[in-house]
């Protein structure tokens, strides 16, 4: 049995949960999310809370079970408390700044990276050298994370690059000169 898919999922005050054959509708104070998931497996809600089971133990039911619930937790966690991504430019000049509805960063390039912000979630820039990326879908928000990090990621060398805060950069030694 799934360690992961057997944990009941409680429902807060203020979220509604509904269920349209194997369409899941969550609806919060932050907004509302749907997602269509495998008919194979049962959801069920009673009193506040969630349950999925599985029909088998067939492998495709396994690996279903846990992730079903899993998306299903983060749907109410998303709708109630939202999900927010940060992340820090370090670099001489490195800087990033918010213009309308796009996100442009200076990160040593000869041109300025935008990013268009997707309607659902929200950028911050409270300092030129740090993001917020906030929203209620953990999935858009950690995309959006990532395609920003990817522009100019972490170097070994200088620790120069776009990381999420707290993530460690392993450093390497540089050149020896004779």
């Amino acid at each position: 049995m799934s360690r992961i898919g057997k944990k009941p999922i409680e429902i807060p005050a203020g979220v509604t949960v509904t269920l349209n054959g194997s369409e899941v509708a969550v609806k919060g104070p932050k907004g509302e999310l749907s997602r269509t998931f495998n008919s194979d497996l049962t959801i069920s809600v009673e009193e506040n809370v969630l349950t999925v089971t599985r029909p088998s133990d067939a492998k495709e039911h396994r690996a279903l079970h846990g992730t079903t619930r899993a998306v299903i937790a983060n749907m109410v966690e998303g709708v109630s408390k939202g999900f927010e991504k940060k992340l820090e430019l370090i670099g001489v000049g490195y800087r990033a700044q918010k213009q309308g509805n796009k996100l442009v960063l200076s990160v040593g390039y000869s041109h300025p990276v935008e990013f268009e912000v997707e309607q659902g979630l929200e950028v911050e820039v409270p300092a030129n050298t740090k993001i917020i990326i906030k929203g209620i879908n953990k999935e858009r928000v950690g995309a959006l994370a990532a395609d920003v990090r990817q522009v100019r990621p972490p170097e070994p060398y200088k620790g120069k690059g776009i990381r999420y805060e707290g993530e460690f950069v392993r450093r390497k030694e540089g050149k020896t000169g004779k």
